[in-house]
């Protein structure tokens, strides 16, 4: 049976849920799912904007059966060729074969790269190019590199109404709440946009901002991105997250500390650190376990905040595995604008310092704490006076 739901007259919202996806681009946990947003406008001419991922083609299918109303399918727009949106296209070009796909030069290069489809009827746009509908007209922008190099958004000036493609999108399935005004979004939703944005497109800050501003001067009234759900109100609280987390500006100054420990004695520096902390009146501090919390989710607190704290064990002289996998994610995904606190624990060699410090160094606008702490095994009580000026420096800039 068909589920479908109009965004405004003309568009309606013909995607579907992923509940048994475990992990989003085979990496990150989805342990609520997520959506695969596609559009239809409905007006002199139909226009499908994105498919869909394959998982989801049964109901995708029926939704687009029943959102065209027996009537034709008469364009195709790709905003972004990723699979999770673009795996139906075959399917949907041999039940409507008259329909003309839609996209840049780029598009094409990759829509021949998966699925050739070189007789399919083609319309090659270029930045501000139009596609007239009926009373309705699309315009089209390009994002490039938000996250891949051919994606684009398109602008229905009737509705004004803009199609996102992964911009603005979030992890997390849609409970029945289609738009963002009918959740509260902060309690529920913002931790897994931060998740999404941070990891997926987190390393192209320099393009989003790019793509804000060329957008900026578009007169908005609804976000449709490709995932997660629809915004038609609140606008700012959206552009506010995003202008900040692409300059790599933190959304707090509170600490977050990661730790990678063996046996728990590098644990057990993270904890009382966090105690002392809490003591100076610092409110904001969150402690995680590298080896028990995904990356993903460490990204996004480092995202969030001004001050990190990584304490690992040293492992076979090197980096303990769980800190090595995320130091490297956070140079990969060009971490920018924090403040680090180091802490390394070697019984007979510590080394975990000096190969943090050498990774974390290549990041841009960082600094570092003048006190890290070096723990041979465990915590002695000679070292608490050197632990609490690391509190108290940790606490200054944090404002307490």
């Amino acid at each position: 049976m068909y589920n479908i739901r109009n965004v405004t007259k003309d568009i309606v919202w013909i995607g579907a849920n992923d509940r048994r996806l475990a992990l989003f681009e085979n990496v990150f946990p989805l342990p609520e799912g997520v959506s695969y947003n596609s559009y239809l406008l409905k007006d002199e001419k139909t226009v499908l904007l994105d498919t869909a991922d394959a998982a989801v083609a049964g109901q995708f299918f029926e939704n687009l059966e029943a959102a065209l109303e027996g009537r034709k399918l008469d364009y195709v727009v790709v905003n972004h060729m990723e699979p999770d949106h673009c795996a139906l296209l075959e399917e949907v070009l041999r039940r409507y074969p008259g329909a003309v796909l839609v996209g840049n030069a780029k598009t094409f290069t990759l829509i021949s790269g998966f699925f050739g489809l070189e007789k399919a009827e083609r319309m090659t746009v270029k930045e501000g190019d139009s596609l007239i509908c009926g009373k309705h007209t699309l315009y089209f922008y390009f994002a490039p590199m938000v996250h891949w190099p051919e994606v684009m958004v398109t602008y229905d000036a009737a509705d004004k109404v803009l199609f996102s493609a992964d911009a603005f999108g979030s992890f997390k399935s849609l409970d029945g709440n289609l738009f963002s005004d009918e959740v509260n979004y902060e309690r529920d939703w913002l931790d897994e946009a931060r998740r999404y944005y941070t990891n997926i497109v987190g390393k192209y800050g320099v393009m989003v901002q790019t793509a804000l501003k060329k957008l900026s001067a578009l007169d908005i009234s609804c976000i449709c991105p490709l995932h997660g759900l629809v915004w038609r109100s609140d606008f700012s609280f959206l552009l506010e997250k995003y202008d900040k987390w692409s300059r790599y500006e933190e959304e707090s100054r509170g600490v977050v500390i990661i730790y990678a420990s063996i046996y728990g004695h590098t644990e057990n520096v993270a904890e009382i650190l966090a105690t002392r902390l809490s003591e100076k009146g610092v409110r904001d501090v969150r402690v995680y376990d590298a080896s028990k919390t995904h990356v993903s989710e460490l990204i996004a607190e480092i995202f969030r905040v001004k001050n990190v704290v990584l304490a690992s064990s040293t492992y076979n002289a090197e980096l303990y595995t769980p800190m090595k996998n995320l130091v490297a994610d956070m140079k990969a995904l060009a971490v920018q604008n924090k403040n680090f606190a180091l802490i390394e624990n070697g019984s007979w060699a510590p080394y975990a310092k000096t190969q943090m410090t050498e990774t974390l160094s290549s990041l841009k606008n960082c600094t570092f704490e003048e006190i890290s702490l070096t723990v041979r095994s465990s915590l002695k009580e000679g070292q608490i006076a050197e632990l609490d000026a690391l509190a108290a420096s940790l606490a200054a800039k944090c404002g307490k």
